[in-house]
């Protein structure tokens, strides 16, 4: 992937390095830690569980130690990726007769603050509505390739671009209804639920975006889509609760089976329209 091509974005925070202190409140890491073994047991989304969407706590501010250097390639790829989403969703936001609001992006190392409380890196990249901002310990690259059969450059732009795609829900109120819904009592897990839902349209805006920005720079070299694809699939609901548990329970999926998030990517990219992905609506995912 040609990732030179692109703008660089100025909306990196570069936090790794920095040792995180709650100043009020939150869980420590060893209640983090507790937190997210009950989720994978229990086959939940630790994000959910936390209370990292929607569920706010308070937003202390945090200490911290002098922040790490911030130019290596590292930062310079997330900034490159994270540049192209705001040109193309800019782009398509003007032809909705909208402006687009591009996300902030914070490295971290172990575990960070935001808006929705603290967090660890074992719940992986993470997008907090509270601030507009998105989080990613790169390590989780690392595990992505050597523990879930992904990895890649075009798949950690994948992944990239998944979380803006929460940031896309949070600006046109998707984000808003599904916790409407929960707030009202619904039930919005399980397979055929919002949360899935939720989840399979940001990877469908991923896909959206990779359409365009290939359009825009013919960055991708071959075996590029197969990286992202076999990311998809490696962290689909049914693999990831396989590997864990040995079992796979569609009643507590939150993000989509493997198929489903392959076919929701491939939707977007290969349409490069925003309408098309419409999983709300949809009546097979």
């Amino acid at each position: 992937m040609k990732w030179q091509r692109a703008r660089k974005s100025s909306n990196v925070e570069d936090r790794r390095g920095r040792r995180a202190v709650a100043a009020g409140g939150g869980l420590g890491l060893g209640g983090i830690a507790i937190v997210v073994v009950i989720s994978l047991v229990l086959g939940k989304n630790p994000m959910e569980v936390l209370g990292l969407v929607g569920q706010f706590t308070d937003g202390a501010p945090q200490t911290s130690s002098p922040a790490a250097p911030t130019d290596d390639e590292a930062s310079r790829f997330v900034a490159a990726i994270l540049g192209e989403t705001e040109d193309v969703w800019a782009g398509l936001f003007r032809e909705m007769g909208r402006r687009y609001e591009p996300a902030r992006l914070v490295l971290f190392t172990d575990r960070v603050r935001s808006a929705c409380g603290t967090a660890s890196s074992a719940v992986g990249p993470f997008y907090c509505p509270g601030d507009r901002q998105i989080y990613i310990d790169l390590g989780f690259f690392r595990q992505m390739e050597t523990r879930l059969g992904g990895g890649g450059d075009f798949a950690e732009a994948y992944v990239i671009a998944h979380e803006v795609g929460h940031h896309i829900q949070t600006l046109t109120g998707v984000s808003a209804r599904v916790n409407d819904a929960r707030r009202q009592g619904r039930n919005i897990e399980g397979a055929d639920g919002l949360l899935v839902r939720q989840e399979l349209q940001a990877d469908c805006y991923s896909g959206v975006w990779a359409h365009h920005a290939q359009r825009r720079h013919d960055w991708l070299e071959p075996g590029d889509i197969e990286e992202a694809l076999d990311t998809a699939s490696a962290i689909g609901d049914d693999n990831l609760q396989r590997q864990a548990r040995g079992t796979v329970v569609p009643d507590s999926f939150t993000h989509g089976s493997s198929e489903q998030r392959v076919r929701w990517f491939r939707t977007g990219f290969e349409t490069g329209r925003f309408e098309r992905c419409d999983t709300f609506s949809a009546t097979r995912l």
